[in-house]
């Protein structure tokens, strides 16, 4: 009987991990970033921040396990690099990887939850001051803006189009 209980009581725990799936996370780049992609950053420097993006929140989510089994559609509509890209230090003779600037990042979407309740979402962090951005990488910026949103979405803020 005792082993009877102790089946039951792991076939019910296992049944509410694999009802417990994480969050689907995908990411897309706006056609206008897109173009900005293919023309001044590269297309690989668009490949390499979706993905940054999408691991940021599914790590983030995973670590709190907010939104288990939820679907999450992002998009990024704007980026700005810290440090000139691979495709500007080929394109602009003269520009090197001592200039640098301030960058950020802008997204937007929707989040679906297990039960199908739609809230869509927005995020926008660019940095403001010039002193902080010395002795980054390219998208150090970029990278803090989806950190913080990631963050945020597990922690389950509102994050309204604004």
């Amino acid at each position: 009987m005792r082993t009877m209980i102790l089946s039951a009581a792991a076939w019910a725990a296992i049944a509410n991990v694999a009802a417990a799936a994480p969050a689907e996370v995908r990411v897309a780049v706006a056609p206008a970033l897109q173009a900005t992609f293919e023309k001044t950053y590269g297309v690989r420097e668009a490949n390499l921040l979706k993905d940054e993006l999408r691991k940021s929140v599914e790590q983030s989510l995973a670590d709190s396990r907010a939104l288990d089994g939820a679907r999450i559609e992002l998009t990024l509509v704007d980026v700005k690099p810290n440090r000139p890209t691979f495709k500007q230090l080929a394109d602009t003779p003269g520009l090197s990887m001592q200039s640098f600037g301030v960058g950020g990042a802008a997204l937007e979407g929707r989040v679906i939850t297990a039960d199908g309740t739609e809230r869509p979402v927005a995020y926008s962090w660019y940095e403001s001051d010039f002193r902080q951005a010395y002795g980054r990488w390219v998208w150090s910026d970029a990278e803090w803006a989806f950190d913080r949103f990631a963050r945020k979405l597990a922690r389950g803020e509102t994050l309204a189009r604004r």
